[in-house]
């Protein structure tokens, strides 16, 4: 079964390269994202892999666990790890989980037997606090990700969360954002003492709340 915006993201056990992991309690109440691979020692994943590890500080910054995902062994992502640091320049610094099972793929709808027949797609899943999926992204086997762009995603789901907000295209952390439709103007401008900008009445707009 599918995974929906909105559903608890499905709990799990599962053997990673940094011990045994109950997903919801290695989750606690921070953020996640989990991401899969199609199987170690690929190249575009070792790169994905390499630039996760480079931008874990701003995932930490925003309250965000990540964890990766292949079918592969944990014997076999030690090695591959190795790789990774050597090609990329990095140091591994997250998990990766070894579903050698497929349970975890199953799980979440990571088997998309059209492009991949038994090996996961690279999907991601955002994670909020409350446990509940807020964002999926599925990609081919032959496109790495932009994790900018998750990072970006996570930094509007966040503010979107706390604030009566949404963001408009290309929105970046600090730009302007969009006053929801189910508020009034009256209840706008008292809402956004930076003042709001009626474009239209169903376009309005206001700078970033939490500035």
């Amino acid at each position: 079964m599918a995974v929906r915006l909105g559903d608890v993201a499905p709990n799990f056990k599962a053997r990673t390269n940094e011990g045994d992991i109950d997903f919801h309690e290695w989750l606690g109440d921070k953020w996640g994202v989990l991401f899969s691979h199609p199987k170690d020692f690929t190249p575009v994943c070792t790169t994905e892999l390499g630039m996760v590890a480079k931008l874990k500080p701003e995932f930490d910054r925003r309250n965000c666990k990540v964890i990766a995902l292949s079918v592969d062994s944990v014997e076999d992502h030690n090695s591959w790890i190795n790789d990774i640091n050597e090609t990329q320049g990095v140091t591994v610094n997250y998990p990766i989980i070894a579903d050698t099972d497929r349970k975890v793929a199953d799980l979440y709808d990571m088997i998309h037997p059209n492009e991949l027949d038994t090996l996961t797609v690279r999907s991601v899943f955002v994670i909020g606090s409350d446990k509940k999926v807020k964002l999926t992204i599925t990609y081919p086997a032959s496109t790495g990700r932009n994790f900018d762009e998750i990072l970006r995603t996570i930094d509007s789901l966040q503010l979107t969360a706390e604030h009566a907000v949404a963001t408009p295209v290309n929105w970046k952390d600090g730009g302007m954002c969009i006053v929801v439709p189910n508020l009034s103007d009256e209840e706008a401008r008292a809402k956004f003492p930076k003042g709001i900008e009626v474009i239209k009445p169903y376009l309005r707009t206001t700078p970033q709340p939490n500035r």
